[in-house]
């Protein structure tokens, strides 16, 4: 019993040892932000918000719950994503959605949710792996 318990205390990642792109996870304020996350309520399965990127760079939104995340420039078609990301299980962040941002305002809108509200933050970083759609690497 005791090997059992440390042998899975080896394989579960510690949350004490997040990346610092996602240190702000615990912390909640208003806004989608790389310094805190947000709640948003959900609507009939979505929810939307905005962020304002003021540096050019490839961001990351981490969310709490699968869902399908988009961000659009504007009220345009939703961009390509770069890359994706697994979730840090610990941190109960589901997933990570990694795009190529130029400054400027942008509609984030998130669907599929099962529950009534979803925790979001932006995640600065430079995720060069992933999956993005139809196969190409991003």
């Amino acid at each position: 019993m005791l090997i059992l318990i440390a042998g899975l205390a080896m394989t579960v990642p510690q949350c004490t040892d997040l990346p610092r792109s996602l240190s702000g996870w615990e912390r909640s304020a208003d806004g989608l932000d790389t310094r805190h996350a947000t709640t948003i309520a959900a609507k009939n399965g979505a929810a939307e918000t905005q962020v304002t990127i003021r540096k050019a760079g490839t961001f990351g939104i981490a969310a709490d719950q699968p869902g399908w995340i988009d961000v659009a420039k504007g009220s345009g078609r939703p961009l390509r994503m770069a890359s994706r990301a697994p979730g840090v299980t610990c941190a109960k962040i589901e997933k990570i959605v990694y795009y190529r941002l130029e400054p400027g305002t942008y509609r984030v809108t998130i669907g599929k949710l099962q529950k009534p509200q979803v925790k979001l933050m932006l995640v600065y970083g430079n995720r060069a792996q992933g999956f993005a759609r139809r196969g190409r690497v991003g």
